[in-house]
């Protein structure tokens, strides 16, 4: 074969290998094209999810806001609403984080993170301070030595267990070798003699069942996992006493509260262990609370709700009671006591109304009792006889013509509707809520003692019940001083813990200086 021939043969073969080199090249090329497709459309895809995750979750937010904020207390009872809001707070924040996690990757580099608002932590909080200095004091770039030149300094709030330690009280005892006299300072009585508890710790587990309603055998739990086995029986023991050795300040506080004028009550039922028919029964707690600057609230524990406890525990006082529509106080103002009506428990009424029909006449009159509250705010600060004075020029008006527009609706609307009943009670009761234009002392609601109550309901699902009556009166004897002690702003423990360890020393004529008094 001739060179032509060769050179032709090798021009169609290099060809040839230049044709499949560049059909390879084209199918890695649409390999590729095909790969960055496929990665375009699982991003699409997944930009498409997380856009429609996020409007999910947006949109999940701004339901549960409105659930939140529309929800008033009205429609549940307080230990509902409690449950209501932990529950709908911590499903709002977890949405939150959620929702901030898939937005982090977008957002653009140069835009700094939002910092969260929050109040400073408290400056009597112990501080333990670690410093994070770098590795080297060199400059890892040029060898140089660093220079401080400021710190970023973050806070974070925490905690550790229950921490329990030992008083070790020591009393040397001395002699006289010449006439063998012993000499020793003398031990200093206690609520528990012979007791390992030291008042702290009687404060803490009085605190724990009655004003954060820990039940002793969640208590006993707790001790255990701090290496303390202490029985429910023991603590119950030392609430016993506790409650025995605190019985006078009680009686001290109960008659300061009967000197008082005008005084807030409501009742609250509590469950009774029955043994004999194996079940529990009803009891109820009496609530009684003074106003003022030193506010006194006292409890007490009664077998039922009838009215005679009430009138057995005000003996023989006759001031003004601020009370809701309960028949049991009734004899109460048969032989004396004067009346008051609560506001509060009007406009209730007509919310109720409003939001079971819309009705614009029920919106109206809760827009008519919010303007008493408006100048009520206004008179906070002034004394009794100002606040009077206000209250007749500024109140005495709308009252009247609020009268008026009830008497004139009244024969309008239906007798069995929600409207009808908030109209009646508040014609009913008018005598009553009209009745703060008599005093400057007089309070327009009874919201106060609402408050003190409130507790109780969360309380009494983690107590269960009381095991005797003579445990329901204890209870109310402690949780009177405690609830006393909140209401004048002393910090609970160490109230109690003061009270316990001079308790045993203090003479009759002093008890005053115990009460939990601001």
């Amino acid at each position: 074969m001739d060179r032509a021939a060769l050179n032709a043969i090798s021009d169609v073969q290099t060809l040839r290998a230049m044709v499949l080199e560049q059909q390879a090249r084209m199918a890695s090329h649409e390999q590729t094209i095909a790969h960055h497709e496929q990665a375009i459309a699982e991003r699409d895809h997944a930009i498409a999810f997380k856009d429609a995750k996020i409007s999910k979750l947006t949109h999940e937010i701004a339901r549960l806001r409105r659930v939140q904020f529309a929800a008033k207390s009205e429609r549940m009872d307080p230990a509902q609403r409690e449950l209501f809001d932990e529950t709908m707070a911590a499903d709002i924040a977890a949405l939150e984080r959620e929702l901030d996690a898939l937005r982090e990757p977008a957002r653009p580099a140069h835009r700094p993170a939002s910092k969260p608002v929050r109040r400073p932590l408290p400056p009597e909080l112990p501080r333990i301070e670690t410093i994070h200095e770098p590795a080297s004091c060199d400059c890892a770039t040029c060898g140089a030595a660093l220079v401080k030149i400021g710190e970023h300094v973050s806070e974070k709030l925490d905690v550790e267990p229950m921490r329990f330690f030992v008083h070790r009280d020591v009393h040397p005892q001395y002699a006289c070798r010449h006439c063998e006299t012993i000499v020793a300072e003398p031990v200093a009585p206690a609520i528990l003699d012979r007791g390992i508890a030291a008042p702290g710790l009687l404060a803490q587990v009085v605190i724990q069942k009655y004003t954060d309603h820990l039940p002793l055998y969640r208590q006993e739990a707790i001790f255990a996992r701090a290496g303390l086995p202490l029985s429910r029986t023991t603590l119950a023991e030392w609430i016993g006493a506790v409650g025995v050795a605190l019985q006078p300040l009680v009686d001290v506080l109960r008659a300061r509260l009967l000197q008082s004028p005008v005084l807030h009550a409501d009742e609250t039922p509590v469950a009774q262990l029955d043994p004999g028919a194996g079940k529990t029964r009803r009891a109820y707690l009496f609530a009684y609370r003074r106003p003022g600057t030193q506010p006194i609230v006292v409890f007490d524990y009664c077998a039922s709700r009838a009215g005679k406890h009430a009138a057995a525990f005000l003996d023989p006082w006759r001031g003004a009671l601020m009370v809701d529509d309960y028949s049991g106080y009734k004899a109460l103002f048969a032989a004396g006591v004067t009346e008051l009506a609560c506001w509060a428990h009007a406009r209730r009424t007509f919310v109720d109304a409003h939001k079971a029909s819309g009705s614009p006449l029920a919106r109206e009159a809760i827009e008519r009792i919010g303007e008493l509250y408006v100048i009520e705010a206004k008179l906070r600060n002034l004394d009794d006889d100002a606040r009077l004075r206000e209250r007749r020029k500024h109140l005495a008006p709308r009252l009247e013509t609020f009268k008026r527009w009830l008497d004139d609706l009244q024969p309008k609307v239906l007798g069995n509707s929600g409207l009808r009943r908030a109209v009646d009670y508040t014609r009913r009761r008018w005598s009553a809520l009209a009745r703060l234009l008599d005093d400057g002392a007089w309070p327009i609601d009874n919201n106060p003692i609402e408050h003190v109550i409130r507790p109780i309901a969360v309380g009494r699902k983690n107590w269960l019940f009381a095991g005797s009556e003579s445990a329901g009166r204890r209870a109310a004897a402690l949780m009177s001083l405690l609830a006393t002690a909140k209401a004048n702003g002393l910090e609970p423990h160490a109230w109690l813990t003061d009270v316990l360890t001079r308790l045993p020393t203090t003479k009759d004529r002093d008890i005053n200086s115990l009460l939990p008094l601001a």
